[in-house]
């Protein structure tokens, strides 16, 4: 009886000739499929996504929100502000330059992150004017980290096809830290696959300051005729393109004047996590948002 009435339920009818042919049942949506898979129909979304495995995770939230990406539309330069290190010690009962140290992890993350991805510039605030104001042992220490880190790392710069480049005042950073700055900088300037800025001593107004002195010192320039393109070649950022995302992290809603010229039409991603617990889930979920709006420049959008 059982069998026949599975057998019943296999079959159907045919309109035209009412005999009864074959059913195939409807297939349930498996649960660990994606809800939104860029992938079909998009051979480019196809190729990146296969170039992420072993990188995220089979099932995990990281390969969820990647799935959703239209790598057609990845941000050419994300700039982050890098800030929590000293809170996220102090929540662990920590010396603030264990949160220094902490992060470091999250700037190797970030950096591999955006590469993967396809990002062409990541512009990193990791020294600021404002920070000379610290305790000089946990300056010190940060500048030593770097060194450190310039050490160590610059094979894999080199490997990867990555160039170094630092924006900022070169004056007043410690002078072992400058040559290898300098060095790096000179290792990588023909890498092109990203391009990694380094904002040192940086501080948004004084760049903008030393750009006036620039343009006057030039014999060249005409005031009647400098527009913002002309003006933009006298920035430390000159030949790059403007930020289309700024990241904060620590839920602070302020740009702690960094590149206060560049970001005039940047998408700004705030999340409340310290900057030493920000992972590339975090970078996914920034990217996702960043392509869920509309960037208008002042203008408004065709209707559909």
């Amino acid at each position: 009886m059982e069998r026949r009435q599975r057998a019943k339920r296999s079959l159907g009818t045919n309109p035209v000739t009412g005999t009864a042919v074959p059913v195939t049942p409807a297939r349930s949506a498996s649960i660990s499929e994606p809800l939104f898979d860029n992938s079909r129909g998009n051979p480019y979304n196809a190729h990146m996504l296969k170039s992420l495995e072993g990188f995220i995770k089979p099932g995990s939230e990281e390969e969820r929100l990647a799935n959703k990406l239209d790598f057609s539309r990845i941000p050419r330069h994300v700039a982050v502000i890098m800030d929590g290190n000293g809170r996220w010690a102090k929540k662990r009962n920590l010396p603030r330059i264990e949160g220094h140290r902490a992060g470091a992890k999250s700037v190797q993350e970030v950096i591999e992150t955006g590469a993967r991805l396809g990002v062409k510039v990541l512009t990193l605030y990791a020294f600021s004017k404002e920070n000379w104001k610290r305790p000089k042992r946990e300056i010190s220490t940060l500048w030593r980290l770097l060194e450190d880190f310039l050490k160590k790392e610059n094979k894999v710069l080199i490997k990867n096809k990555f160039r170094l480049r630092v924006i900022g005042q070169k004056e007043g950073i410690p002078s072992s830290v400058l040559r290898e700055l300098e060095r790096v900088e000179e290792l990588t300037k023909n890498n092109d696959k990203l391009q990694i800025c380094l904002a040192l001593n940086y501080g948004g107004r004084t760049e903008i300051v030393d750009a006036v002195k620039k343009a006057m010192k030039d014999g060249d320039v005409n005031p009647e005729t400098l527009g913002e393109e002309a003006f933009s070649r006298y920035l430390y950022t000159a030949g790059l393109p403007d930020p289309d995302l700024l990241i904060r992290t620590s839920g602070e809603f302020r740009v702690s004047n960094f590149l206060l010229w560049q970001i005039a039409y940047a998408e700004i991603w705030i999340t409340p996590d310290y900057w030493p617990d920000f992972r590339r889930k975090h970078f996914l979920q920034a990217l996702l948002d960043y392509q869920q709006r509309e960037r208008r420049y002042g203008d408004i959008l065709p209707p559909k």
